[in-house]
Order: C-alpha cells, then structure tokens, then sequence
C-alpha cells in the first residue's frame, strides 16, 4: 500500500483523490462501517420558479403539517426520487446518473 499524502487544503485532496485510486491507498477489505448521525449533507442554493397556485397549496399543506413550505418541498422531493430509484430502468433510462439522497 502507498502511503497517502499530507494534504494542505481540501482543495488539495479533492484533487489528489480526483486522480488517483484509493485502493492503491486503502486495504479496502479491512475498512469498517463508520456511522456519523450528526454529519449534515452538503447543501445548495437553487431558485426555483412554481406556478402560484402549486406554491399556495405547498403553503396550505406545509401550515397543515406545522412545518416551513421549503422542509416540505425537500421532503416531497426526497420521497419521489427514492421511488424513482426503486423503480427498474427503462432501457433508455439506464445512462441517467445515480443521484444519492439521505433520509432523515
């Protein structure tokens, strides 16, 4: 195994581990499950625009609930891409990229 580097900057390994093998680095068949429960994904700013009609009854079913309009949306969307990833590929679905949610 090679040693792996002291790095200065995340800047610095996120490039390093951008162009090298981590098994060149890593017993892999040794690592260990590590749970983190306070870890926080990384988050985005977006805009999205939503007809006014589809953001008043995101509001009316948000104040239903006693939660932000925005938590909602997160949830509802969080839902429907875990469906989407349980559903089998059509074939010319099979290229789309994988895209990883946390559940809370």
């Amino acid at each position: 195994m090679k040693k792996i580097p002291q790095f200065k900057s995340e800047k610095q390994e996120r490039n390093f581990w951008a162009k090298h093998d981590s098994s060149e680095y890593v017993d892999w068949e040794k690592a260990e499950k590590l749970h983190l429960p306070n870890l926080k994904p990384s988050v985005k700013t977006i805009s999205l625009r939503l007809p006014e009609t589809m953001l008043a009854t995101l509001k009316t079913i948000a104040n239903k609930r006693d939660v932000p309009y925005q938590s909602l949306l997160k949830i509802f969307l969080s839902e429907r891409i875990n469906q989407e990833q349980q559903m089998p590929l059509k074939k010319s679905e099979s290229n789309l990229p994988h895209v990883p949610v946390t559940k809370k």
